[in-house]
């Protein structure tokens, strides 16, 4: 049986943004074995306006995403990340059509993303949930780990 779930805006530096976008950084750490693995400005809660948190029936933060809006237009998806204990039961899905709702409503027609090569699990959900592969773009375009891609919103 699926995990019941919610999703809503919450500040991107609020306790729990914090801790799950720190759970985030912890795990790519451990992945690319090191830790300066994103190229470009790390978001801030200047930079990502909509931060969405998903929360179990019990009220722990069990996952995450945010939209950076892009100079020239469109917005990144940023810090999508969902807790190893909530992976599996939609929740991930739930957060990614939440943000692509979130950016419609903004008028954002086309949404980015990067992710990178040691996450294969994130390539195979972008991909399966219609997101498709680009040149790598602004702070990515020299990057050998990064894998970016690209929605448009119709």
């Amino acid at each position: 049986m699926p995990v019941a779930f919610t999703i809503a805006r919450e500040p991107f530096d609020g306790a729990d943004s914090a801790a799950l976008r720190q759970a985030q950084r912890d795990e790519l750490d451990a992945r690319y074995g090191r830790d300066d693995h994103e190229p470009g400005d790390p978001p801030t809660a200047d930079s990502v306006p909509v931060f969405l948190v998903a929360r179990s029936p019990e009220g722990a933060a069990i996952g995450c995403g945010g939209l950076r809006p892009l100079t020239g237009g469109g917005a990144e998806i940023k810090r999508m990340y969902v807790a190893p204990e909530a992976r599996g039961t939609g929740v991930s899905t739930a957060i990614l059509r939440a943000i692509e709702d979130e950016a419609r409503a903004l008028g954002v027609a086309c949404l980015l993303l990067e992710t990178g090569t040691e996450q294969p699990d994130a390539i195979r959900f972008y991909e399966r949930e219609g997101y498709a592969r680009i040149p790598n773009f602004g702070p990515y375009a020299d990057s050998d780990i990064s894998v970016c891609y690209a929605r448009n919103l119709d």
